[in-house]
């Protein structure tokens, strides 16, 4: 009896998750079920497939020679949908996409009802991750694109530019800087800083504005690095410094007058968002759609 591309696509993913209880997971399907259709995978090539101990499983050598035969059946069968999807205008279905922090929490929970009123029939499963897990996910094809806040490097993947963001001054509502008629760069440098995480995107745009204005960033008085922009905020809330964050991101502080966003005279920080995806896939129409209502998106 010939294989057919659904037990391909289960011998693709047990070998990406590494056991059979997690591949049956991402396939809601039972462990037994997808043990049943490798067995049966292993009895048309009358070769095993996997290594089997008590621990986990390893590909064997036949195993490892399938492995990019699968990836390239599970790749073209989903270029054939995007392709045939052209003629449609059905939208519905799951959209699999990850975001990084700033635009995963800030920017995509407030266009999802928009998006959803434009296309109501399209579900959108999105996971928030750094741009290197971002990228390994869809390597695997466990993702359909990306949405990062820099651009990267990477022989395998298309990037575009998809959203502009332009980061602020942010301060506590009660700062002696809200009173004033401008606020300078000499003014701003008087305060204690906390930032986000050396290597993160935000922190990366900052620093390179103040450098273009020839600041020392070794007399910046950072006073505390936090690893994600909730905490950063909580800190400036509390009076521990003052910031430069995404306006998008405090939209909830600044309503309720806990945080002000201010302009630095003669600065700007503006930074570009893109999308990421593999260039052995064609996007499909659901994916397509989306970037396009990201890009007719504006976040003032």
């Amino acid at each position: 009896m010939a294989f057919n591309f659904h037990q391909l696509h289960i011998f693709y993913t047990v070998a990406e998750r590494g056991s059979f209880s997690a591949a049956a997971q991402a396939l809601h399907m039972t462990q037994p079920a997808v043990t049943m259709q490798v067995q049966s995978l292993e009895d048309h090539f009358s070769t095993k497939l996997f290594i089997r101990t008590t621990k986990k499983i390893e590909l064997s050598e036949a195993g490892h020679v399938l492995m990019p035969f699968a990836r390239r059946g599970i790749e073209l069968m989903r270029e054939t949908d995007a392709a045939m999807s052209r003629f449609t205008d059905d939208l519905a279905g799951r959209l699999l996409l990850g975001a990084s922090n700033t635009i995963g929490e800030y920017v995509l929970p407030r266009l999802l009802v928009p998006l959803g009123q434009r296309y109501p029939e399209m579900k959108v499963m999105l996971k928030i991750m750094n741009t290197t897990q971002i990228l390994d996910e869809i390597s695997r094809n466990r993702l359909d694109f990306g949405l990062i806040e820099a651009p990267v490097e990477h022989p395998d993947m298309t990037i575009n530019p998809v959203m502009q963001d332009e980061l602020k001054l942010i301060v506590p509502g009660d700062h002696p800087l809200v009173a004033q008629h401008s606020v300078t760069l000499d003014d701003v440098l008087q305060y204690p800083f906390v930032l986000r995480e050396k290597g993160s995107g935000t922190r990366q745009v900052m620093e390179e504005e103040f450098i273009r204005h020839h600041v020392d960033l070794a007399h910046i008085r950072t006073v505390m690095e936090l690893g994600s922009t909730g905490a950063v905020k909580s800190a400036v809330e509390a009076g521990l410094g003052i910031t430069i964050l995404s306006p998008s991101s405090v939209k909830h502080e600044v309503a309720l007058g806990l945080l002000k966003i201010l302009t630095i005279e003669g600065l700007s920080f503006p930074r570009q968002f893109y999308s990421i995806h593999l260039k052995s896939t064609l996007l499909s129409m659901p994916a397509t759609a989306f970037l396009q209502f990201l890009q007719e998106y504006s976040l003032d």
